[in-house]
């Protein structure tokens, strides 16, 4: 099952010819998105000049994608997942680590939710989002991108 993270979910919406090849080719019963990336799309539509017709666009795409949620295993595999990449790329000094955000890494809070929520669920996140790969230093876990340029291939170490 892939989880398409809202990079993707844009390029299918807008019309990229190779995202929507390879989610053809997956077939919309292996697809899915988080709710993360649900609130992201919804976010787009709600901050756009054309809100009612995006929504509606937005809903529409929807529609046929299961949404996994976040739970209580979710919140646990987060926190290891953060725990892991402060410790790995944070400075040692204690002074300079208690000022530092996950975000100063080069790793985005919803992204460390979405790779949550593949990582509970045994899911391949789609995405061309380097925070992913950044994540990966930590916790292994099957990542692709379907962008053509982007090699079309799997990111998969």
């Amino acid at each position: 099952m892939y989880l398409l993270d809202t990079n993707h979910c844009s390029a299918i919406i807008f019309g990229d010819p190779d995202v929507i090849a390879r989610a053809t080719e997956a077939g919309v019963d292996n697809l899915a998105i988080s709710a993360i990336s649900q609130g992201e799309l919804l976010y787009m539509a709600e901050n756009s000049k054309q809100v009612e017709e995006n929504l509606v666009f937005i809903e529409e795409f929807l529609e046929d994608l299961p949404v996994y949620d976040v739970d209580s295993e979710t919140s646990r595999i987060y926190a290891k997942l953060k725990a892991q990449i402060m410790n790995k790329f944070a400075p040692k000094d204690k002074n300079k680590r208690r000022k530092t955000k996950v975000t100063d890494l080069g790793v985005g809070e919803n992204d460390l939710w979405i790779a949550s929520i593949a990582i509970q669920n045994n899911l391949t996140i789609v995405s061309a989002d380097g925070d992913f790969k950044r994540i990966r230093e930590v916790w292994n876990f099957a990542l692709e991108s379907w962008y053509k340029s982007v090699s079309n291939a799997n990111v998969e170490a």
